[in-house]
């Protein structure tokens, strides 16, 4: 199967520009309920919670720094906590 190659100037990926955010619409404006439904994922309960939730007041330094490290910051915060041996 011989493909041609895009012309010089396609973007597969181009970048929104107003009038495309304008023009947007939710899925489930556009699909079929059964197939916005498919695109939607829930975590279900826990079958036996492994964590529990806490208050915790931090200093915004520490909280910023933890946080600068993107997703799965908390997890990170779990294991310097962890390793501190406190």
């Amino acid at each position: 199967m011989n493909r041609m190659p895009p012309p010089p100037d396609f973007d597969e990926n181009p970048e929104w520009t107003e009038e495309d955010f304008a023009k947007a619409r939710p899925a489930s404006e556009v699909l079929p309920p059964d197939v916005a439904a498919l695109l939607v994922r829930r975590r279900g309960p826990q079958a036996a919670p492994t964590k529990k939730t806490v208050t915790l007041r931090l200093d915004p330094d520490v909280l910023d720094k933890f946080k600068a490290t993107g997703p799965g910051w908390q997890s990170r915060m779990n294991e310097a906590l962890r390793q501190a041996k406190v």
